[in-house]
């Protein structure tokens, strides 16, 4: 079995001074000059379309995708890429309809849309919550299975590598706020998809006996086709996690849409663009790299299956390609991509998470005095920051084994975003939707989820998500037409040129939606 060799840490170490480098560069005050609470958590809406685009993505890429999505891969096959898939349409979806609307409204953080167009209580109660999943949900699950990921590659022990993870993360996220997060996300983003694509390139030129990607693609589909299947049957014993056409045009929507249009700690990116027009073509090139990352993410588990991999489970297909099949140099560059993807998840989360503390919670509550110095806001944003990694590297250890956290995560989200998600939606398309209808679906995403999960354990998790989200769209409708007023008096105006894009988006839409009717076609 190949180990890393000393050309491979140099690499790595190369890797992280430049990444350090970069965000302490960035995050550094020209002149002296204190950063105010609009350059360090929007960056002072100076990001172009690249950065953005960029920076959600190396946010969304985590040790989640790399080891799990290879694990499915190995599993189920190619239509574990539908999550991919979907994404890429859906945030279309959230530059055209959502956006304009978040930027019309000027805010800082998603729970400041929610008291803008809801209530004080709604925004209160959302943004605690968020908190809460965000620390001891995401950000520890991000440090434990990103180490655990380290853990298996290069056998650094797991709580040595959780430490240097939030260190690592830390330093630049936490002094240079959202400009050091974004701009180290494009290098972290040239890592994660050149060292992502040189593993999978590899693997498939191995097991085309040297004949390149496209012989053992090729091969690939002939020997295992029915690891190529985007649309499963019921016949399939994965039908569960992928139930057929509803992964397409049922509850994946609402996890989609909900995490890259709802979610803090994606849109803060889009929110933070030169301009509404910028933000899009941002989130339409974040969709372009959605339709690569299967080919990083997912075809590498394939392969391993295909080479009848010995592996104990499922998401050990991606270690196990590494080492034994990336030759040394390249080693380390491959090393690189997961470690990058593991530490701008973690940078991008704490950014969020002092965002919503600091503006939601602290300004809100915290302060005695009417007003607070831009100064003040800064400096409590990054103690929290310092106060929400130290919790989570506590925490993350107690995680126990990957797939029960994996599992653990999955469903706890699929409780949140259809809830979320209808509460959004409500907000922005129909008038009469008020706080008490709000807060019902806020709590009634938990009830609905647990029921159908008592009651009706045969129906399939991304299913469920789509029920939920229509009976929280329904409560929100009861309490709305329950009210004698004809619209909210928190109502936002909207109107048709509100969501006018310009034509390169248009095209750049378009050619992304025909390459996913081609790639379902292909492999339907």
């Amino acid at each position: 079995m190949n180990t890393f060799t000393t050309l491979d840490f140099c690499i790595f170490i190369a890797y992280a001074i430049l990444i350090i480098v970069v965000g302490l560069y960035t995050g550094w005050s020209k002149g002296g000059k204190e950063k105010d609470s609009k350059e360090y958590f929007l960056a002072g809406n100076s990001l172009a379309w690249w950065a953005i685009g960029a920076s959600v993505i190396a946010s969304n890429i985590s040790a989640e995708q790399f080891i799990g999505m290879s694990g499915s891969g190995f599993v189920i096959g190619l239509g574990i890429a539908s999550y991919e898939f979907i994404a890429a349409a859906s945030l279309i979806v959230v530059a055209v309809l959502f956006l304009p609307i978040f930027l019309k409204t000027q805010i800082y953080t998603m729970p400041q849309f929610l008291e803008i167009r809801y209530s004080k209580s709604v925004k209160t109660v959302m943004a605690l919550f968020w908190l809460l999943v965000f620390i001891f949900v995401n950000l520890t699950s991000i440090l434990y299975l990103g180490a655990l990921a380290i853990n298996k590659v290069v056998e650094i022990p797991i709580f040595s590598s959780i430490i240097c993870l939030a260190l690592f993360a830390g330093i630049y996220a936490i002094y240079g706020g959202l400009k050091a997060v974004a701009l180290t996300d494009l290098v972290q983003v040239v890592f994660l998809i050149g060292g992502g694509l040189l593993t999978t390139y590899i693997a498939l030129d191995y097991y085309a006996e040297g004949q390149g990607a496209y012989v053992g693609i090729q091969k690939l589909m002939m020997n295992v086709p029915e690891k190529f299947d985007m649309i499963l049957d019921k016949s399939n014993p994965n039908y569960t996690y992928l139930p057929g056409i509803g992964v397409i045009a049922g509850g994946l929507w609402v996890s989609a849409l909900y995490y890259f249009g709802c979610n803090q700690y994606i849109i803060q990116r889009a929110l933070a663009g030169k301009s509404l027009a910028e933000a899009q073509l941002g989130l339409v090139f974040a969709g372009f790299l959605k339709l690569i990352l299967p080919i990083i993410v997912v075809v590498p588990g394939i392969v391993a299956f295909a080479l009848n991999a010995p592996i104990d489970k499922p998401d050990q297909a991606y270690p196990w390609l590494m080492h034994n099949f990336i030759p040394s140099g390249v080693r380390g560059i491959a090393f690189a991509a997961l470690v990058a993807a593991v530490v701008s998840s973690l940078a991008s989360m704490v950014n969020s998470i002092t965002t919503i503390f600091t503006m939601d919670i602290y300004k809100e509550y915290l302060v005695k005095q009417k007003t607070v110095s831009e100064k003040k806001l800064v400096a409590i944003g990054r103690v929290f920051g310092v106060i929400s990694l130290v919790i989570a590297v506590v925490i993350a250890p107690m995680l126990g084994n990957l797939e029960q956290a994996f599992q653990f995560i999955q469903e706890f989200t699929g409780f949140i975003s259809p809830g979320a998600l209808a509460i959004f939606i409500m907000g922005f398309f129909w008038k009469r939707a008020e706080s008490r209808g709000a807060l019902a679906a806020a709590i009634g995403t938990f009830i609905f989820s647990l029921t159908m999960l008592c009651f009706f354990p045969e129906v399939s998790f991304i299913d469920r998500m789509g029920y939920v989200f229509l009976l929280c769209i329904l409560l929100i409708v009861i309490f709305g037409l329950c009210n004698k007023q004809k619209q909210s008096t928190k109502c936002i105006e909207i109107e048709a040129r509100l969501f006018a894009t310009t034509r390169l988006f248009k095209i750049l839409s378009f050619i992304i939606l025909l390459t996913l009717g081609v790639i379902y076609y292909i492999f339907w």
